[in-house]
């Protein structure tokens, strides 16, 4: 397995360049054109049976192995974030506020450099392997590219028996990686509230319903939810990241909205929390006399890591970088993955790689600066393409 890691060491420039090439053209999600093209390019040049058009932007790389009917899926998710990249390196973003923000530019070109392996060790895998490389997981649009893929069939003819996913963390050093069995990323929902008044003069406020004051308290106890309404061991976040409304500083505003996100673990809180932010929301406004119109959408669900899955990477793991190295994840992330919609279908395995570099600063996923070490780009390679050799040897 160690030799796995001089392979991976040996195209990691390459792969290097090919990120970079990814992150100075973003493109948003089921807008993925010139990333698709290069995808289907390389994959072609390794000889794979290639499909394009797949959920629109997607790509799918086909490597037939010594059973064409034992499929192991990889997955690597390809579109940027709406952000205004505040980088100033040479491969900064060339397309205005669009940005590789959270690293699937890193995860698009790791997935490359997999096939590029498992093409040259072909002899020695089971089964085949089906690389799945998909657009919008950060759901601009709904539904999100996981879902659209697999109505598509994307998991079909071959059908795929399980799926490995990875994901750079800039939370752990790099040179380490996580893992954890079960749940690790969470469910994510998103809500909008529209708290409706009656505007007026700002120098009569007696004779308006000021949408504004309504929102407030609507945003303050909201929060009381999650600390007073569930167990303080769920773990459970409420996040308001957006409030809009008025007209003028003198003028009484007669509409708010506000818009935020719900992450949880626990399925039977997640069908909770939807009715009391209601009964939340409906006690304020009707305390004021206002009124208000409340829409909540489920997101994608809890992302689970199958067992034995877990088992496998762990082992590989430890191997490749060493157990210390292989750190066991206590707890989720509350940050969600529509790799989830994956792991409903089939069982799963999603890697965490770490990037963080304590020498310098390694901004959070989604910060107009984020970026990574780049050495971790042939650790990552280098474990799910061993693991892709050995799940076939142990199934």
């Amino acid at each position: 397995m160690l030799k796995m890691k001089e392979e991976a060491l040996k195209i990691k420039e390459e792969i290097i360049k090919i990120r970079r090439q990814i992150h100075s053209n973003p493109e948003l999600g089921f807008e993925e054109w010139q990333t698709s093209k290069l995808v289907s390019a390389y994959l072609n040049s390794l000889g794979l049976e290639v499909q394009e058009g797949i959920a629109k932007t997607g790509v799918v790389g086909f490597l037939e192995g010594n059973n064409r009917n034992k499929v192991l899926a990889i997955r690597a998710d390809m579109d940027a974030l709406p952000i205004q990249e505040q980088n100033e390196f040479k491969y900064k973003s060339r397309n205005k506020g669009k940005m590789h923000a959270c690293g699937h530019d890193a995860h698009t070109a790791m997935v490359l450099g997999v096939a590029k392996l498992l093409s040259k060790f072909k002899a020695e895998l089971e089964g085949s392997v089906k690389f799945i490389f998909q657009p919008n997981e950060e759901q601009s649009k709904i539904p999100g590219g996981a879902d659209t893929m697999i109505e598509e069939g994307v998991l079909e003819n071959p059908r795929v028996e399980a799926i490995l996913g990875i994901h750079v963390n800039p939370q752990i050093e790099v040179g380490s990686v996580g893992i954890k069995e079960g749940s690790i990323m969470a469910a994510t929902d998103k809500f909008k509230i529209i708290v409706k008044g009656e505007g007026g003069h700002g120098a009569a406020p007696h004779e308006t319903i000021d949408a504004i004051i309504i929102a407030a308290d609507i945003v303050q106890n909201l929060q009381a939810i999650v600390s007073r309404r569930i167990s303080p061991v769920e773990p459970v976040v409420l996040t308001i990241g957006k409030v809009c409304g008025g007209e003028s500083y003198n003028v009484i505003a007669d509409e708010i909205e506000i818009e935020g996100t719900v992450r949880t673990v626990n399925p039977e809180i997640r069908e909770q929390i939807p009715m009391l932010m209601e009964q939340t929301i409906d006690g304020v406004t009707d305390i004021f006399g206002g009124d208000y119109r409340f829409d909540y959408q489920f997101g994608h669900s809890v992302l689970n890591n199958d067992r034995e899955l877990t088992n496998l990477v762990t082992e590989v793991s430890k191997i490749i970088i060493g157990e210390e190295k292989s750190i066991i994840l206590k707890n989720p992330l509350m940050a969600g993955e529509d790799f989830a919609s994956y792991t409903k279908e089939v069982p799963g395995f999603f890697l965490h790689l770490g990037v963080k570099n304590s020498e310098r600063k390694i901004y959070p996923w989604h910060h107009s600066k984020f970026n990574l070490d780049e050495e971790a780009l042939p650790l990552g390679i280098a474990i799910l393409t061993q693991s892709a050799i050995q799940y076939f040897k142990n199934v």
